[in-house]
């Protein structure tokens, strides 16, 4: 039987639990103003300060996970919600545009993103993540049983798995080189791939930032030597986008692929996939629909997907003008900076450094082996006691990410934690 009053007592909760949550105030209050750029000349600090202001992440938290997920500022979440309203009135001029559509060519999103990264509209598909990009590549390229990738031994399982599918089901072959902890320049890491190549190599895939040390590769060069070697380069590059300036006409690379969610801080479930023009036709779809037989559509064609977040996509080319409007020459150096601080810190203390000592090849994270410490018994005792996230690998590798809006203060605070733990674990 139904039962009104119960109904009424339910919707009443629901409505609490939005309060509570914070819903209401997030979209009721007026958008906090980004701070006036003449703040950064004056007084560095205090402009990365008003910046922090713009993220939900509580203000006794110090956040140093970056490198998993990053937290979308308010101005993304704003044009989440302003995504969603628009589509969800089923309103769209066009009787045939509905906002499920996974047909459309989102140029509108396109664009902003292709100049940002710095490629051709027509070279770029919308998908939801690094490892869905990474899966398109492993599973559209031609290759035969005994064909070679290569790859290192950092690669993220989003990246290395796709390959390892493809080689238990079709017999290609995965062969890794071992980069060094640290990696001491880029030589090193040339020698080791070039050594590494044979007649049977088809495709060169590596992180042009690795989510093991956070290295930085040198991506232009390896692109370059395996195109000279007659072979695919194609690049992980889920950490990079937002972290450091990227120009992918510039690397030369056959195809890229990225996770904005991490140092963009776009929304979860917006990504990207690369393929240079020349090469496009050369990979096949794996998921497909109208569409996935027309070379016309370019690029376009791996994101014909069926029903999409389209929302998602708003809160991306949000995310897109914020670090337009910070200016990414600005973020990049903060990055640098920040990271730099607490590396010497943890130096200091008796921490191996995993971070390259090449200026080049670092940038947004630092890693560092402490061991005796176990990363699981101080991950889990930071949060739970001082709020401070980390992140790392066992047994005692911690990965330290420092996005543009942690405070100097709050290196500091995680620096007094650290000393802590140490002390109560001798």
């Amino acid at each position: 039987m139904f039962d009104r009053r119960g109904f009424l007592s339910s919707i009443a909760g629901v409505a609490g639990a939005a309060s509570t949550l914070g819903w209401p105030p997030l979209l009721e209050q007026e958008p906090r103003k980004l701070p006036d750029s003449g703040l950064y000349s004056s007084n560095e600090e205090a402009y990365w300060a008003e910046l922090r202001k713009q993220f939900l992440i509580p203000a006794d938290e110090v956040y140093l996970n970056n490198g998993t997920v990053g937290s979308s500022p308010m101005p993304v979440l704003r044009a989440v919600f302003d995504g969603y309203n628009d589509t969800e009135k089923m309103a769209q001029s066009d009787p045939e545009d509905y906002p499920i559509w996974g047909y459309g060519a989102w140029n509108e999103f396109r664009d902003p993103l292709a100049e940002f990264v710095g490629c051709r509209r027509d070279e770029l598909a919308l998908v939801r993540n690094a490892t869905e990009a990474n899966s398109y590549i492993a599973n559209g390229l031609d290759m035969k049983p005994g064909d070679e990738v290569l790859m290192t031994d950092q690669e993220h399982p989003g990246g290395e798995q796709p390959w390892n599918l493809r080689a238990k089901r079709y017999g290609i072959v995965v062969k890794k080189i071992t980069l060094p902890k640290p990696v001491p320049n880029a030589a090193a890491v040339m020698n080791l791939i070039n050594d590494a190549i044979t007649p049977r190599t088809r495709v060169l895939f590596f992180s042009h930032i690795t989510t093991v040390t956070g290295v930085v590769l040198p991506a232009k060069e390896l692109c370059a030597l395996a195109r000279s070697k007659g072979i695919i380069s194609a690049v992980d590059g889920a950490h990079v986008v937002g972290m450091m300036r990227l120009n992918l006409d510039e690397m030369g690379c056959d195809m890229y692929t990225s996770s904005p969610h991490k140092w963009l801080q776009a929304p979860k479930g917006s990504g990207f996939l690369y393929l240079r023009d020349e090469v496009i036709d050369r990979l096949w779809n794996t998921i497909v629909t109208a569409g996935w037989d027309e070379p016309k559509l370019r690029a376009e064609r791996f994101q014909r997907i069926g029903s999409s977040n389209v929302p998602a996509l708003w809160g991306m080319r949000a995310a897109v003008e914020l670090a337009n409007q910070i200016g990414m020459e600005r973020i990049e150096r903060r990055h640098r900076q920040m990271a730099d601080q607490v590396l010497k810190e943890m130096v200091q203390r008796g921490a191996e450094s995993w971070t390259s000592p090449d200026p080049l090849l670092r940038c947004a994270i630092a890693t560092v082996n402490v061991a005796p410490i176990q990363i699981t018994e101080i991950e889990n005792w930071m949060w739970k006691t001082k709020k401070i996230r980390i992140r790392g690998g066992a047994p005692s590798k911690i990965r330290l990410s420092t996005p543009y809006y942690l405070l100097r203060k709050d290196v500091d605070r995680y620096l007094a934690a650290f000393d802590e733990y140490r002390k109560n674990s001798a």
